[in-house]
């Protein structure tokens, strides 16, 4: 399997984060990166390069202009405030909700932080941009190789995208590298991409992207946004709107689900895929549906990964598999390289 791998990853390392209502150390952090990477490597999955540099204008495709200017400069706009800054993550701590307007742009850094953001537990660092560009360009390379004949392939970045929007951040990611692979592939010449997110949380970045076009399927695997993270996106009865009317499946699953009612999922979104009829396949891959997860209620086992990935196998779709969740450190190299090993072993 050809893995992009984000040598640039490491930028990005905050110390701490906001978790209900405590100041913790971070969850995602680089050492997830470098469990999977050496997991990969021990069992000889295939190659491991660095991708090519995409311009700007193709996460112009996914993500507004404004936002990605945001980004770019946030963090000297953060210590230009203060230089004591530089010592501290950027936190957003006020949005513009409940009939608040967004269409003005504030001139104040931190109202533009809350304006270009969704919670206050994803700090934002020096190297944040870097990594997340460098990200995103793992994941349009790894599209891009399937257009030119790969069967499957690995964006191996960090940090994830799922929950980035067209024009906001959050659930740790800034850039999604999940819809700019599916974009890519569009922009390629393909007509129709499904994109399936098995992470724990669901992946409502990737749904508003695409919740009103028809030539991208999403559909997710996650645990019911009315008692989980992100909340506000995520119910079954969310199906696509306009010329999207059909195109969004969401299955939310309660609390301490067992693999047996996860796979039952899976099936269903499997079989949705099929139905659609996509040329290509992005996963979404995350695996924090494993037991051992500190932010996840689900049973999933290591074993367990290993049948996802021949379960996807069985579509006989070029795939591209996008690195999201999975926070138990010491089990998660064996996690998402099972899913990656029963793929490229299934018969």
């Amino acid at each position: 399997m050809l893995t992009f791998f984000n040598e640039h990853h490491v930028h990005h390392h905050a110390r701490y984060e906001i978790f209900r209502g405590d100041i913790v150390p971070a969850f995602e952090k680089p050492e997830r990166l470098a469990a999977v990477a050496a997991e990969f490597e021990r069992r000889g999955l295939g190659r491991i390069v660095t991708p090519h540099g995409v311009p700007l204008m193709t996460l112009e495709r996914v993500h507004r202009p404004h936002y990605l200017a945001f980004l770019r400069n946030a963090w000297s706009e953060w210590i230009a405030l203060d230089p004591a800054n530089a010592e501290k993550e950027a936190f957003p701590a006020v949005w513009p909700v409940h009939g608040l307007r967004r269409d003005v742009e504030p001139a104040n850094f931190c109202a533009r932080l809350g304006l270009y953001s969704m919670d206050s537990g994803t700090p934002l660092t020096a190297g944040t941009w870097m990594a997340a560009k460098s990200g995103a360009d793992c994941a349009v390379n790894a599209a891009h190789a399937l257009r030119l004949g790969e069967r499957a392939t690995f964006a191996l970045t960090r940090p994830p995208g799922h929950h980035a929007g067209a024009d906001y951040f959050g659930g740790y990611c800034f850039l999604n590298n999940a819809a700019l692979a599916a974009q890519h592939l569009l922009d390629d010449g393909a007509t129709r991409v499904a994109i399936l997110d098995i992470d724990y949380h669901h992946g409502n970045g990737t749904q508003q992207i695409f919740y009103q076009r028809e030539d991208v399927l999403f559909v997710s695997i996650h645990a019911d946004p009315r008692f989980e993270y992100p909340f506000f996106l995520g119910h079954a009865d969310e199906t696509g709107e306009g010329a999207g009317a059909g195109y969004n499946l969401n299955l939310p699953l309660p609390f301490g689900s067992t693999a047996a009612q996860w796979f039952a999922a899976l099936e269903t979104a499997c079989l949705k895929i099929a139905a659609y009829g996509p040329e290509y396949l992005v996963v979404s891959l995350g695996v924090d549906t494993f037991a051992g997860d500190p932010l996840s209620h689900f049973q999933l086992h290591s074993a367990d990964f290993l049948r996802i990935g021949e379960r996807l196998a069985a579509l006989g779709l070029p795939t591209a598999f996008v690195f999201e969740g999975g926070y138990a450190v010491a089990e998660l190299g064996t996690n998402v390289v099972n899913v990656l090993e029963g793929f490229e072993t299934a018969v």
